[in-house]
């Protein structure tokens, strides 16, 4: 009989048992995750000016062959037109104040049919417009809203939205409230627009005060009506991810991204398939160097992928549209680029790269 010390046996025999029990369970992790990110190049990038200080963009496909990126520019206090197609500037709108067609650091942006709301975070409103006039038809907010950043908005009807913006607001020295006056992180509307006439009813403010629902830094929110589905970001160092509501304000107990993202989860775009469910999420993972878009499955919220741009960093908003137009047979995806213009990758690019099929049934 053969007796080891206990330093032999570790070495001999629990040692290796150890390496191949991390190897295996280092095997079972790759195995769900996709290949590393594939570098797309952009189609174009929009006219630069880091003055502007750009933060979200949005798209609106008018009847006449119009197709507009408009984009919120905070510290000049007013918004970009181009044309989505090209990248060229159309105009400049808006100037500082709170007047109509006035901004106070514009922050998130939606187009819903042809209307247009906008964050105004130093307004504490959402200003709505139609297009292509760019005419203000009134505000929502003021009394409600604190310091307001990201805009979900869905029709209902022909006439009446549901509107949902986050509110990050602080304390006097600029912290993070406490956990018990973190209730009303999001907040919604209920809003009727007939013609010119905005008529808007504050439904409820809402945000877990305990638990991995907290909202505690928050900015970009996007609604999903087929399953119900509001994703909220939470930037805040020790969150990072995509915390999932229900558009009842309640939260779901799922997580997005976390885990995953390593710096700031900013902007969050939908790729839907028909009305079958199915389809894919775009997310940013905001970074100087290493700025990452994920992509998600809309269904089972598991990641199928992710992208970078050969030239795209520090991307605040994206969009996505899935219209046919210019050289975008099937759509183009829009991202912020470092604070001052936006660049354009085609989406036919983004789902042939995919991890995994689309499965689009």
């Amino acid at each position: 009989m053969i007796e080891f010390k206990s330093s032999q046996l570790y070495r001999l025999v629990i040692f290796p048992m150890l390496i191949m029990t991390f190897v295996a369970c280092s095997k079972r992790q790759v195995s769900n995750i996709p290949t590393p990110p594939v570098t797309l190049e952009e189609a174009f990038l929009t006219p630069r000016d880091e003055t502007d200080n750009i933060d979200s963009p949005a798209i609106w496909h008018g009847p006449n062959n119009e197709h507009w990126l408009i984009t919120t520019a905070k510290k000049t206090h007013r918004l970009l037109i181009y044309d989505g197609a090209t990248g060229s500037l159309i105009k400049k709108f808006g100037q500082p104040g709170s007047a109509p067609g006035e901004f106070k650091r514009p922050n998130g942006i939606a187009v819903v049919g042809n209307l247009m709301m906008v964050v105004e975070r130093d307004n504490r409103r959402v200003q709505i417009f139609s297009l292509p006039g760019l005419k203000s038809l009134g505000t929502v907010g003021e009394d409600q809203l604190k310091r307001p950043y990201g805009i979900a908005v869905f029709s209902e009807s022909a006439t009446d939205y549901s509107l949902f913006i986050t509110d990050n607001y602080e304390t006097a020295n600029e912290q993070i409230p406490p956990e018990d006056q973190l209730n009303q992180r999001v907040k919604q509307w209920q809003l009727r627009i007939e013609g010119d006439q905005v008529e808007s009813k504050f439904i409820q403010a809402f945000g877990n005060t305990s638990g991995p629902g907290m909202l505690k830094k928050v900015e970009s929110i996007y609604a999903d009506t087929f399953y119900k589905r509001l994703l909220i970001a939470d930037e805040l160092a020790s969150e990072n991810c995509i915390k999932i509501y229900n558009l009842d304000g309640e939260f779901t107990g799922k997580l997005l991204g976390k885990g995953i993202f390593t710096s700031e989860p900013e902007g969050i775009a939908l790729y839907k398939c028909d009305n079958t469910g199915s389809g894919f999420w775009i997310t940013t993972d905001q970074s100087h160097r290493n700025n990452t878009f994920y992509i998600f499955d809309r269904r089972t919220l598991q990641l199928i992928g992710a992208f970078t741009g050969k030239q795209t960093a520090n991307t605040d908003g994206i969009a996505l549209t899935q219209n046919s137009f210019g050289e975008f047979p099937t759509g183009a995806f829009f991202a912020v680029h470092n604070d001052g213009n936006v660049s354009a990758i085609p989406l036919d690019a983004i789902v042939n790269n995919l991890w995994q099929p689309l499965n689009c049934y």
